[in-house]
């Protein structure tokens, strides 16, 4: 049986948000992406929108479009993130603004304008990203780390803050997955990643979505406020 709700998805147009889009789009949703780049995904349950995250002007345009042309909305994933490997004294401020930009505040404008259009269905789920350099502490990554605890604070915040509109909001910390994110890493960075994990080794995207998939489910209606790592940090 197809499953007919509204999904929007950030980041969707490479890694692991182009694989939720398609894994959704193959299972029947309506799901509507965006990105900063054009998508190649066609489908006539896709429909893409090219803005920043970070735009409140554009992001409320597109909730507003979504609005009027698919009803409502359902789910929310908040995969758009960006991050950078430097130590905290060569961070220049201007990075420092731009992934916190992008990773808190992008994903705050998103539960926002994703919340008020759920409560009208008194039903919502929304998943955010967080990631395993947090509960890592990973050496060069501090302020990449730092925005997404902030992530995990906002995460369980509006967990507490919405149940009683019956909107979820969970967030997942994708294993080790070899994405744009990580092309510049060598292959002895990678392992000395995956030796802080208790299963070592590389995470593929289905990993990601069969925990979206979880949380998603009609049936996880209890679950909120709560962060899968996966890989077993």
């Amino acid at each position: 049986m197809a499953d007919d709700r509204v999904m929007i998805i950030t980041g969707a147009s490479r890694g692991i948000g182009k694989h939720l889009a398609k894994h959704y789009v193959a299972g029947g949703l309506q799901v509507i992406g965006c990105s900063r780049q054009p998508s190649d995904l066609e489908s006539e349950n896709y429909r893409h929108y090219c803005l920043d995250v970070t735009d409140e002007p554009e992001v409320k345009k597109m909730f507003s479009d979504v609005r009027k042309n698919a009803g409502g909305l359902d789910i929310l994933i908040n995969n758009a993130g960006i991050g950078s490997t430097n130590p905290a004294m060569l961070t220049p401020l201007a990075s420092l603004q731009n992934i916190f930009n992008t990773n808190v505040t992008g994903t705050f404008l998103f539960c926002k304008e994703a919340a008020k259009l759920m409560r009208k269905r008194g039903n919502g789920r929304i998943i955010n990203f967080a990631s395993m350099a947090t509960p890592l502490k990973l050496e060069g990554e501090s302020v990449y780390a730092s925005s997404k605890a902030a992530v995990v604070s906002l995460t369980q915040v509006l967990a507490r803050e919405l149940a009683e509109l019956g909107i979820t909001v969970n967030a997942v910390g994708p294993p080790t997955v070899k994405t744009d994110f990580m092309k510049d890493a060598t292959e002895e960075q990678i392992q000395n990643l995956l030796d802080r994990h208790a299963i070592k080794r590389l995470g593929q995207y289905s990993d990601v979505s069969n925990v979206t998939d979880f949380f998603i489910k009609p049936e996880s209606g209890m679950v909120t406020g709560e962060v899968i790592y996966l890989g077993g940090l």
